[in-house]
């Protein structure tokens, strides 16, 4: 609501960050607007398979193993048709048999049930062959091709199998304390299924990063790109493990290491910094405090919540009204964009003898611990032995006398020596997708080009909203209306999954080596990432925190056991009554984890935040006064303040404050002064460079082994061969003369053979 300045004050966000969101809410994300006629066709399929004598809840478990093993039979006819009513029958299974349900309660645990059920008979095993069968199917593809229009019926096939998949990796992903002990087997035989396959040498996510680079390709346009993304986020969370998963590595790999405990857990500490709600008005205390007779020096003014670690300039005109952070041009002046404190407070001249309107309740220190580098362990040591010994000792980091304890948990970290390679699913899946992973990244980059707010449609960009237009389009303003808010809310689905999928990859791979991380950032920034992630940003962003694309009671399960209320255009309109949208919050945090993750101690890519002129975007973000994404946002402000001038730190002091008081601080961290020795330009490309022969040679040496095999790829790199050592018998060098005679002098020379192969 406005307030008495003329600003908006935007209200604090209440946002638990997670994995995923619900499990209501992730199941109805599956399922466009436009399908919602598709459920009652799976229950009548389902029903035509079905001997109706009792309902399904009715049956012993035995009686449910016939039912759906006579279904999987089906699977295996000739007839496509008739395979396509076997397979949706099934997913009505998955669906949770809504027909019998009362509650949307009732549909979930059922649909929970089934699925156990179902992978326990081999229906996973069953719906992947016939994926790879519709993935391969050229008549399919080419009558796509030719369409010029693609519409929801030329990816019914696929629909139908990715949903039964999708439907079993989430109900069996997601753990309840509820759930009986054999379930809990399943999981984790299933978790061993899709990370290290049986009877083939790539995991199940690489078919569907396959799918993702074929769409992209131009080759199978009529894939349905939101069902493959979902599933491949949630294979990849399902299989490599969630944020708790991770923290769980973490400690693990130190108590392997012998280092002792994590003095934190990030995810915690940011949960820990709430955005506070504004104050009361500042016009209704001021007259509170007339009325009490008490007489302030000058107006009192609505403070912002960092205001209170700023002083004021006493030489300052205080009546212009100008805010302290005006002298961005480009993004002068926005109001109340920081509340990351603990609570807003107002500081009036109180007397001494009445109490205080509001306490403020100061933060006692600072909320992250200290970490370290091998280079600031350098730095230090260098500079600290120039100036009392007089001299330095090169990289010697043996004698660490007078360093905290986080540097010598840091040394004996790097001082373990090579790891064995552990074959866990993170290896298995680097391993898999490396030969083909900047294709893979390139892929959901375009996609997410093509799924943001931001971009504009061009005649080249590709079609990510075949699989939720209709045969028909719409005739009517109802229609059509529906249908819009269905695409948007497809787009948003589609960020969301893309966004989560990468961060995982990105947190998964650091911890399993870093060169594996580097490997995909490296490739991340040169499809264009990091402008973009900025591009995406620079949008109105509570707009789309706060946007209303959805209509609840389409939702599933809700439209499965209620009957369909009349839509009017204005209920449409109006939307749900949520403060926020789930899903755009949770991408836009995870899009701003990406951008640090590609940035962080990354020099070059940090110029092109400044080249880019991120500034100002960022600082829009922070209108939203949700506490982990404004983190974010100050961490990638801090990176670059370096590099933004000194008038630009004197004109946002606000943020520089916010910065201090909410980010991690670094040995020998000085942010603020811009006066780093690794603020040389000159460096920058040598830097990339540098880590791309490091990533290289880290691929060659690790996954680049000989192949014992007829097949095995020939190195015709004349370099390469007269580069290789030979292991020769101890003897050659004795005969070596009588060698050349034979093998070479000897033998005639056919010049025009070896022209033929240059």
């Amino acid at each position: 609501l406005p307030n008495t300045q003329g600003s908006v004050d935007f209200p604090t966000v209440e946002f638990e960050y997670g994995d995923a969101d619900s499990r209501g809410a992730e199941l109805a994300e599956l399922y466009s607007y436009t399908e919602e006629p598709e459920l009652s066709t799976n229950r009548r399929c389902f029903e035509e398979e079905f001997s109706r004598g009792r309902q399904w809840s009715e049956l012993d478990t035995a009686q449910q193993r016939a039912q759906v093993l006579r279904l999987l039979e089906g699977l295996e006819v000739v007839s496509r048709e008739r395979r396509l009513r076997a397979a949706r029958a099934i997913l009505y299974l998955a669906q949770g048999v809504f027909g019998d349900c009362e509650s949307e309660g009732d549909v979930l645990h059922w649909s929970r049930h089934n699925s156990f059920l179902l992978y326990q008979l081999g229906t996973f095993s069953a719906f992947l062959e016939l994926l790879s069968m519709e993935i391969d199917n050229s008549q399919a593809c080419s009558s796509a091709l030719r369409k010029p229009a693609i519409s929801l019926a030329d990816s019914t096939e696929l629909r139908v199998l990715l949903s039964v998949m999708y439907l079993l990796v989430e109900n069996i992903r997601v753990e309840l304390e509820t759930d009986p002990p054999e379930w809990k087997s399943c999981r984790e035989t299933f978790r061993t299924e899709l990370s290290f396959p049986m009877r083939s040498d790539e995991p199940f996510a690489l078919l569907l990063f396959t799918m993702v680079t074929k769409f992209c390709s131009g080759h199978a346009p009529h894939f349905p790109m939101k069902k493959v993304l979902l599933l491949l986020w949630k294979v990849l969370l399902f299989t490599l493990g969630g944020f708790e998963a991770l923290q769980m590595m973490k400690v693990r790999r130190r108590e392997e290491l012998g280092l002792p405990p994590l003095p934190e857990d990030s995810i915690q500490v940011m949960r820990s910094m709430r955005a506070a709600s504004p104050p009361t008005c500042s016009i209704e205390l001021a007259e509170q405090q007339q009325k009490r007779g008490h007489r302030s020096r000058r107006p009192l003014m609505k403070q912002d919540s960092l205001d209170i670690y700023n002083e004021r300039d006493p030489f300052k005109n205080d009546e212009t009204g100008v805010d302290e952070e005006e002298g961005d041009e480009v993004d002068g002046g926005i109001e109340g964009e920081l509340d990351l404190m603990e609570r807003d407070a107002l500081l009036p001249t109180i007397p001494a003898q009445r109490p205080p309107i509001e306490r403020v309740s100061f933060p006692k220190g600072l909320p992250w611990a200290p970490k370290v580098r091998q280079k600031d362990i350098e730095h230090f040591l260098e500079a600290s032995r120039n100036k009392f010994i007089g001299f330095t000792l090169g990289q010697d980091t043996e004698t660490l006398i007078g360093l905290p304890r986080p540097i010598h948990e840091s040394v004996k970290t790097l001082k373990q020596g090579e790891e064995e390679v552990q074959e866990t699913p993170c290896e298995v899946l680097y391993r898999a997708m490396l030969y083909n992973l900047p294709q893979y990244m390139i892929a959901l980059l375009k996609i997410l080009l093509a799924a943001a707010p931001t971009s504009k449609a061009k005649t080249d960009s590709i079609n990510i909203l075949a699989d939720v237009l209709p045969e028909e389009m719409p005739i009517t303003v109802l229609q059509s209306m529906k249908l819009g808010i269905d695409v948007n809310r497809h787009k948003e689905i589609i960020v969301k999954s893309i966004s989560a999928l990468l961060l995982l990859l990105l947190k998964h791979f650091k911890l399993n080596h870093i060169y594996q991380l580097e490997y995909v950032s490296q490739h991340l920034v040169f499809a264009n990432c990091i402008p973009l992630i900025l591009k995406f940003f620079n949008q109105n962003i509570m707009s789309y925190i706060t946007a209303k694309n959805s209509i609840s009671v389409l939702d599933y399960p809700h439209c499965t056991v209620h009957e369909l209320p009349e839509l009017t255009a204005e209920s449409l309109e109006a939307g749900d009554n949520n403060q926020f949208c789930w899903r755009n919050l949770f991408s836009c945090i995870n899009l701003l984890r990406i951008l640090n993750k590609l940035t962080k101690w990354k020099h070059s890519r940090t110029m092109m935040l400044v080249v880019f002129k991120s500034a100002p975007i960022l600082k829009r973000a922070l209108k939203v006064k949700q506490a982990m994404m404004q983190l974010y946002v100050l961490k990638l402000l801090k990176i670059q303040t370096k590099y933004l001038g000194r008038q630009w730190r004197k004109s946002n002091m606000k943020t520089m404050s916010a910065i201090y008081q909410k980010v991690r601080h670094r040995m020998n961290d000085d942010w603020a002064y811009g006066n780093d020795i690794d603020a040389r330009p000159w460096d920058f490309q040598a830097e990339e460079c540098t880590l791309r022969a490091s990533i290289e040679a880290f691929n060659s040496r690790r996954y680049d082994k000989p192949q014992d095999s007829e097949f095995a790829p020939v190195d015709n790199c004349l370099q390469s061969v007269l580069g290789q050592r030979l292991e020769l018998p101890e003897d050659f060098h004795y005969s070596y003369e009588l060698w050349l005679e034979r093998e070479v002098f000897s033998q005639p020379i056919r010049w025009e053979e070896l022209l033929r192969y240059q």
